[in-house]
Formats: structure tokens, sequence, C-alpha cells
């Protein structure tokens, strides 16, 4: 665990708040790969399971107002943003009472409620979107932020150096999280990625960008905190590019011959969440019995999720022609 410089360090309370987020999305990933096994679900799957840390510490530092976009890989994002999981689950399940009527689907999830803005199943599209709502927030004089998530991959197309251009002649309050897990898709890193690291791009475009260790806590904790104090100042954009490892394929079902045995091995002997639920035991931030009670509460969370979103009835034939042209026009 390793600190930034001059980034005061999280207090106990945001500790237990950040692993509170991870072990959230850790037993609704579980879950979720469960119910597909169970074929009680039916739907393309893409697990973010072993980079829980870099939303978790990026959420704890966010407000209700702060905006996120996200993409197919992106329930974990959401789900440390806070989003209520009984509307997640009625949407992956296609039913009436999800987030977009049963009509959108695990890539096309929304929650703007909590500002969870837009899931894209497009590749490295979240960044014009945030760009969008970052100059909104320029706009109307608030402070709030905007985040774009995206996998290593989308950093080698157009959006994304598009994005970095004008978010950097604009000054837009924007973080883009680049949350490198070492495979776009079933591509290794070094065989579709010329440089070493994506956090150099930033200087192209004069802006910050740092690399950091995206299953650190604190590293992770601190980089986004400095982060969002550039946007929140009127600094302008941030580069994150967050080091992390996905445990599973790019999509359920996926045997991930593209990983060898030994790095994978390494990567779940490394695992994130038991490692900092060690340190926060070992540190006297919280006991056994106090984090084996936040997990029963969470698995609690999930269940009721599932068992909502399972019975919730499916839409009408009528839904497919709704929320598809405008039904009045503005004067």
């Amino acid at each position: 665990m390793t600190t930034h410089p001059n980034t005061p360090t999280p207090t106990p309370d945001i500790l237990l708040d950040i692993y509170r987020r991870m072990i959230r999305i850790e037993r609704n990933d579980d879950a979720t790969r469960r119910q597909i096994k169970l074929g009680r679900l039916r739907m393309p799957y893409y697990s973010a399971r072993g980079q829980e840390v870099i939303p978790s510490a990026i959420s704890a530092q966010l407000t209700r107002d702060d905006t996120i976009c996200t993409i197919y890989r992106g329930i974990h994002d959401m789900v440390a943003k806070d989003m209520p999981l009984r509307p997640l689950w009625a949407e992956i399940a296609g039913r009436v009472d999800g987030t977009c009527k049963g009509k959108g689907g695990p890539m096309h999830l929304t929650y703007p409620e909590l500002g969870i803005m837009v899931t894209t199943g497009v590749v490295g599209s979240s960044m014009p979107i945030a760009n969008g709502l970052a100059w909104a927030a320029r706009l109307d004089g608030s402070k709030r932020v905007s985040i774009a998530y995206f996998g290593d991959g989308a950093s080698n197309i157009g959006a994304f150096h598009e994005a970095l251009n004008l978010a950097a002649v604009w000054k837009l309050p924007v973080i883009f999280v680049c949350q490198n897990n070492g495979f776009a898709e079933h591509t290794r890193y070094e065989n579709g990625t010329g440089c070493e690291f994506i956090s150099t791009r930033a200087a192209g475009y004069g802006i910050a960008g740092e690399t950091v260790d995206g299953n650190d806590p604190y590293a992770m904790y601190a980089a986004a905190h400095e982060a969002i104090r550039r946007a929140r100042e009127g600094e302008g954009p941030t580069l994150l590019e967050c080091k992390t490892f996905r445990f599973m394929g790019h999509v359920f079902g996926d045997q991930d011959k593209y990983m060898t045995d030994q790095e994978k091995a390494e990567a779940l002997a490394k695992d994130p969440l038991p490692a900092f639920r060690a340190h926060l035991i070992e540190q006297g931030i919280a006991s056994e019995e106090q984090l084996a009670a936040l997990q029963t509460g969470i698995e609690a969370e999930v269940a009721d999720a599932i068992e909502f979103g399972l019975a919730s009835p499916f839409p009408s034939v009528e839904e497919l022609r709704r929320d598809v042209f405008a039904t009045e026009i503005p004067a």
C-alpha cells in the first residue's frame, strides 16, 4: 500500500467505504455469473473481477451530482457509485422495472439520479460523452466533475485522441480513467499498443497524466484525489492509467487462452480484495466480525435484487416503439 505526495491519507472511514464498494462489486459479479450458469439470465456479460479498487477509490470521493460514463465492462463502475441493485438486476434480466424498462440490457445501463449517465457498447465512446457532461458543468458554473471510464484498447481509437484534445483546449473538468487490465478484448497489450505507458500520451495534449497501481487503494485514492481537485478548481483534465488485471476472459464463456497460466496465477495470488481486507484487520481499522457483517448485508442486498429483478414482468410488444421518437415536439 503506497501513498501519494501532498495528498491526505484516507481516514479509516474512507478506507472502509472503499472496501464496502469493492465487496459490493465482487458479490454482485459473483452472483451475476452464477445466475448465467443457472440459465436464469441470458445475456453477454463482461466481468470486471480483479478491477474493484479503481472505481471504488474514485467513487468514494465523488458527489451524488458528479457524473460517470462507462463501457460494456462497466457494471462495477456503476455499483461503485452506489447504483441501486434492484433496477440494475431488472434491467440485465430484460424486465420493465429496469433502468431502461428492460430494453437496454447489461450494456446500456443508466441511472441519472446518481450521475450514472450512460453505459455504451461502443469502444471508447464514453470519452466524448463525458466531455459533453463536463462542458455542461462549465456552462452552469457548477463544480461537478465528469469521469470517463474505458479500457486500454480504447486508447488506440480516434475518439480517445479527439476527446483528450478537446478537453485540453477547453480545460474541461473531466478525468479520463483507463482501466488497463492488460488485454484489449482478446489482444495482449504489447500486441496492440506501441507505448509502454498510456499515461505518456497526455503530454501530447498538454494535460496531466499519471500511471498508478490500480490494485492499490491508497495509490488509487491519492491519484484520484489530485485529479478531482484539479478538475474542481478549473485546472483542466487528467489522464489516469490504472494498471490492473482482468481475472476473467473478455466475455463470459471466453477460455482466455491469450493469458498464460503463470501470469493468471500470479494475478490471482495478488487479488486486491482479500489483500485489502487483511490490511484493514491488521491495521485495526476493522475487525473480522465487522467485515463479515458488512459482507452479509451486501449479500442480502444482492439476493433481494435478484428476486426483484427476476420477478419483474417482461416489457410488452408495444414498448418496441416507445422511447424511440418524441411524442411531443416542443414549441
